[in-house]
């Protein structure tokens, strides 16, 4: 059993996978405040289930990187592959400064593959990215503030508005202060994503590229846009896992 670590600002997913897919899923809440002991500990009651043979990084927050490596070498006596130089992930990037490109976005993009040829990969996270990929190539991303962030970021500017949970509303109109929040932050969304698939598809001219969806706010938001949008809540896992097996 390979062990699949997806470290993200927000959730940590842990992936494992064997033969030719992922057979189970978990997601924990990210902190940085956590020794290697304390995530042990935290994660043990999981890993116990499964025979891990090795294990594999991807990560967007360093510090929890550091603790979770030293968890797996001092607890399973495993050393992960991290995600970084030295890595072979099959994905080239034509973009300005290649270093700063996220192993999440490029996690997306080699999950592409065998997938199609030609897409635009949505990841609704922390951040909302818009990524486009053609042939295992990188072209770019644009980024937005996530779903949460936005509802968080309003909630704490404004006094009198009260955090609500994030549930899609019936309607559009609301009627009440919690209906009126959440369709203003979820619909909007679900708006934005449209938007943003037909500005992208008129700017690489390409009407008939393939959409993807992944994130931990997919499956809120994908059912409300009025793209053809092919929902893949594993898919950076997946991406993760393709880059394994590239360094075997």
């Amino acid at each position: 059993m390979i062990l699949l670590v997806d470290i993200g600002n927000t959730n940590i997913v842990l992936g494992f996978a064997e033969n030719e897919g992922i057979i189970e899923k978990y997601r924990i809440k990210s902190s940085l405040n956590k020794t290697a002991d304390e995530y042990y500990v935290l994660l043990k009651p999981i890993l116990d289930n499964y025979k891990i043979e090795n294990a594999i990084v991807s990560s967007v927050v360093p510090v929890i990187t550091s603790a979770l490596k030293k968890a797996l070498k001092k607890y399973l006596k495993k050393d992960p592959l991290i995600m970084g130089p030295g890595i072979k992930t099959g994905v080239q990037l034509k973009v300005d400064d290649p270093k700063t490109v996220g192993a999440d976005i490029i996690c997306d993009v080699a999950a592409m593959k065998g997938l199609a040829d030609e897409a635009i990969v949505i990841d609704l996270g922390t951040a909302t990215k818009y990524i486009y990929t053609k042939n295992q190539i990188f072209y770019g991303v644009s980024i937005a503030p996530g779903v949460s962030v936005s509802m968080k970021a309003l909630v704490n500017n404004a006094a009198l508005l009260p955090s609500v949970e994030l549930i899609c509303p019936k309607k559009v109109i609301g009627t009440s202060t919690v209906n009126c929040i959440q369709s203003g932050v979820i619909y909007g969304a679900a708006s934005q994503v449209d938007g943003m698939i037909e500005r992208i598809k008129e700017e690489i001219g390409c009407k008939a590229a393939k959409v993807f969806a992944t994130g931990g706010l997919s499956s809120l938001i994908v059912p409300l846009c009025k793209n053809d949008i092919t929902l893949r809540e594993d898919l950076t896992l997946d991406g993760l896992y393709k880059i394994y097996k590239l360094n075997l």
